[in-house]
């Protein structure tokens, strides 16, 4: 008698503890799919893909170092925050923690962010504590000034520099600096829109914004900022080599600001909030283009150094 169909098969391989990596990935994935991502070297992302562990870091530091900022801010504005709306309700501005308290917290969230910067090379140790000027003296600038959103950009893209370095060593400033600068130009941009919303309540209370000095020629002077943007991030792409996935991702970038400028209303807070949390969308497109033109760049880099015969 013929033996069971199920006696004839391969016996299935021992379960056991799977590994992620690129590899393991490919792998699982559909296998219409796998002959185009082995095509892109997804699987041997060696100098393309980040470095998890950097990124990592780098994740856990933002986190931190935005709470920090945020928790400064609300500080020095507690007795302006109880006089608008929107913010009345921040846990210093009601009361729901004291000053003390918020000093201690800022304490841990500091040393945290030392912790993580400890882990860096020594230039980019000096590099970020560099920043820690601009993250206490950023939130009195809407008192002296109608460009507080400048000071929170060179504030906010720090970490273009500070990324860098962290993985070569130092800043290379061709690089760098028209990143640095599209970093800025971009939250120029989304804080302006941001500002939109408490233009009233600002007037009121002496705070100063950039949504205040343009008024109704805002949309022009977002637009300005855009252009600037992208024109930085084509220097920075050009400066290191970057390919088409990444060109094509600031041209997406440039299609969603064109279109959350044209339809933004500027006096809609509702509307205003709603283009600026599309915000996001930018850094993902950024993200994914970078990365991804990193790996058609190693494609390419590859296949120049293979030779022929086994192209």
């Amino acid at each position: 008698a013929a033996a069971p169909p199920l006696l004839l098969r391969r016996p299935a391989a021992p379960l056991g503890p799977r590994s992620f990596s690129a590899a393991e990935l490919v792998r699982a994935a559909p296998a219409p799919l796998q002959p185009y991502l082995r095509l892109m070297r997804l699987h041997q992302p060696a100098g393309c893909l980040p470095d998890w562990r950097m990124l990592s870091l780098f994740g856990v530091g933002a986190v931190l170092m935005r709470g920090a900022g945020c928790t400064i801010n609300d500080m020095w504005d507690r007795d302006y925050d109880r006089q608008v709306a929107r913010t009345a309700s921040r846990p210093l501005a009601a009361g729901d923690i004291s000053t003390f308290q918020s000093l201690v917290f800022l304490g841990g969230q500091l040393s945290l962010a030392l912790c993580v910067l400890l882990c860096l090379n020594y230039y980019s140790i000096i590099l970020g504590a560099a920043s820690l000027s601009l993250v206490i003296t950023y939130p009195l600038m809407k008192r002296i000034t109608y460009w507080p959103q400048l000071v929170l950009g060179l504030t906010f893209n720090w970490g273009a520099l500070l990324g860098w370095s962290a993985i070569r060593g130092s800043c290379e400033w061709s690089v760098c600096l028209p990143l640095y600068f599209a970093g800025v130009m971009w939250t120029l941009v989304y804080d302006t829109i941001y500002a939109h919303q408490d233009k009233r309540d600002d007037i009121m209370i002496g705070v100063k914004s950039t949504a205040l000095q343009f008024k109704e020629d805002t949309k022009q002077w977002l637009s300005g900022f855009s252009l600037a943007m992208l024109l930085s991030l084509c220097v920075a792409g050009m400066n290191c080599n970057q390919t088409f996935p990444y060109y094509s991702a600031v041209a997406a970038v440039g299609a969603h600001l064109a279109h959350q400028i044209y339809t933004l209303d500027i006096d809609k807070p509702e509307d205003c909030w709603k283009k600026f949390s599309s915000n996001r969308t930018v850094g993902i497109l950024l993200f994914i283009g970078i990365v991804l033109g990193n790996l058609w760049k190693q494609k390419d880099i590859k296949n120049v150094e293979e030779p022929s015969e086994n192209r």
